[in-house]
């Protein structure tokens, strides 16, 4: 399906994407500074499998998972609150030296930017990651200007699954819900969506937890932007 089909034959006025796992595969900088963390504390490095299946919610909850070595770990105990703390300080430190430095585009993801532009669609990042590394990442892979805003994971008090961060990018650019889409890989971009009332599409190729997207009542779903043109 293509983005102007679900806006009856119009292309949207307001594009916001996901970044981690949508438009670019950062998952080697982040099992890189989740490994280099783990080491830090004595541990055994993850690996970049296991990374993979981690990202999604924002670096404190990767790190948790880190720590608990699965992905549902449990809230922690008061007295590991301050390991988590050096952990999280470690893998922001760890994580900001390797960041972009293996990240690359999926493949589709400039084709649909340069097609949305074209199209006078204003585009936005809404992503989970701290928004300090959010920059710096959209430079080295060679899309900083193709974005007017960028919402990181602590730009506002909450973050998706919370609809505000969408609905807060939307009214920025002078968008409505019904000319807005969101573009995502997982059950946080999905819920969000949902939530704020404006349609979503989802890709295959991402990080979900490893589970399918197809299930999360995305408006769409396909294997790469490419198929929105």
């Amino acid at each position: 399906m293509s983005l102007g089909g679900l806006f009856n034959a119009r292309w949207p006025g307001v594009a916001l994407f996901d970044l981690d796992g949508t438009l670019v595969d950062s998952a080697p900088d982040l099992a890189a500074g989740v490994d280099r963390m783990l080491i830090y504390l004595g541990r055994k490095p993850a690996g970049i499998d296991q990374v993979r299946n981690w990202v999604g919610n924002g670096a404190a909850v990767l790190v948790r998972r880190a720590l608990a070595g699965r992905i549902d770990w449990e809230p922690a105990r008061p007295a590991d609150e301050a390991l988590f703390e050096d952990a999280l300080a470690m893998f922001y430190h760890y994580y900001g030296e390797v960041n972009g430095e293996h990240a690359r585009l999926y493949p589709g993801v400039e084709a649909c930017l340069s097609r949305l532009q074209d199209n006078g669609c204003r585009l936005a990042v809404v992503t989970n990651k701290p928004e300090r590394f959010v920059a710096p990442l959209l430079e080295k892979v060679g899309l900083a200007n193709r974005f007017e805003l960028c919402i990181g994971g602590d730009t506002l008090p909450v973050r998706k699954p919370d609809p505000t961060p969408l609905l807060h990018a939307m009214t920025e650019l002078g968008g409505r819900r019904s000319t807005t889409v969101m573009i995502g890989d997982s059950a946080a971009d999905v819920g969000a969506a949902q939530a704020a009332g404006i349609p979503c599409v989802a890709v295959r190729y991402g990080y979900n937890f490893g589970t399918p997207v197809d299930a999360l009542g995305a408006d769409a779903v396909v294997d790469s932007l490419a198929e929105l043109l």
